[in-house]
């Protein structure tokens, strides 16, 4: 495979709002034609690798999970030429071993969410992604070697249950995840994870549990006040895993062993003479490679 020039993005989730580390930061503010995404994107460089970064939730973290405008946020990611992308998000666990601290490099997802705008594509160009293995193996082993780098606990794997929110579950609802063999909940990889996709976007997802959702009684339930201290050493050793992530990835990338970057290839269903000019134009960063093919 031909080596290319990495650009690597980073979307924070709860607690992680910047990156202190990035040299010659400069802020982007781009345009999209889905709106605007979150706030504006942050490029750097860190120990010589591209960096692009994002705050999910916006400054201040103004924006709940079901107000996130995802397809600005992955559109915007794409316009400034990230070529990898990592999700770094709060999470609550379902199971006893993955205590608060836990980082969990997840594989899978279930997308309880119905709120949100989950395609680019739609009425008069329709395409199909495969979500089969939704997160790039070559990014996943990069951030579990960078876990134990860093020495903080860490689970490979996991499946991930995402909700509107922003409420947290109900006891029933906790316990019914719990019985499906979901690891851990949040509110935001979804539909985050299937965007990137669409935009022929590798993405890996770090889940940094917070607290054991509601599902242990003898915890009583989830409240902001009582993760907010477990949130803060997960910043600082998020902020840790993101200085080791990159020096270890390189600033030189090859094809995910997926074969992400051609994803489109294979899913795009609508012929060209019946493709929706309009349509096309909003894709122009998204599916910007295919029509060059």
């Amino acid at each position: 495979m031909t080596e290319q020039k990495r650009v690597l993005g980073f979307i924070g989730g709860s607690g992680v709002y910047s990156m202190d580390a990035l040299e010659g930061p400069e802020r982007l503010e781009i345009d999209t034609p889905w709106g605007a995404p979150s706030d504006g994107l942050i490029k750097g460089k860190l120990s010589g690798v591209e960096v692009v970064f994002l705050a999910r939730h916006g400054a201040g973290h103004t924006l709940p999970p079901s107000h996130i405008n995802y397809r600005a946020n992955i559109d915007a990611m794409k316009r400034a030429g990230v070529t990898d992308l990592v999700s770094v998000s709060a999470c609550g666990s379902f199971r006893e071993e993955l205590s608060p601290g836990t980082f969990v490099i997840v594989d899978q997802f279930i997308d309880r969410t119905t709120m949100r705008p989950k395609s680019f594509f739609g009425p008069g160009f329709v395409a199909h992604v495969s979500m089969a293995d939704p997160v790039c193996p070559a990014l996943a082993e990069a951030l579990v070697a960078s876990c134990a780098a860093i020495g903080v606990a860490h689970e490979k794997g996991g499946t991930y249950i995402c909700i509107d929110g922003p409420q947290f579950s109900s006891r029933a609802e906790s316990h019914l995840y719990r019985s499906w063999g979901c690891d851990v909940i949040g509110m935001t990889n979804m539909p985050e994870a299937k965007l990137a996709r669409e935009a022929e976007l590798p993405y890996a997802s770090v889940a940094m549990v917070t607290d054991y959702d509601c599902w242990r009684e003898q915890d009583g339930p989830v409240e902001v006040g009582l993760i907010l201290e477990t949130l803060k050493q997960n910043t600082a050793n998020a902020a840790r895993l993101v200085a080791d992530l990159a020096p270890r990835l390189g600033p030189m990338r090859i094809g995910s062993p997926l074969g992400i970057e051609t994803a489109l290839d294979m899913a795009v269903i609508t012929p060209p003479e019946r493709r929706d000019p309009e349509m096309m134009r909003k894709l122009d960063a998204v599916a910007g490679r295919f029509f060059k093919r």
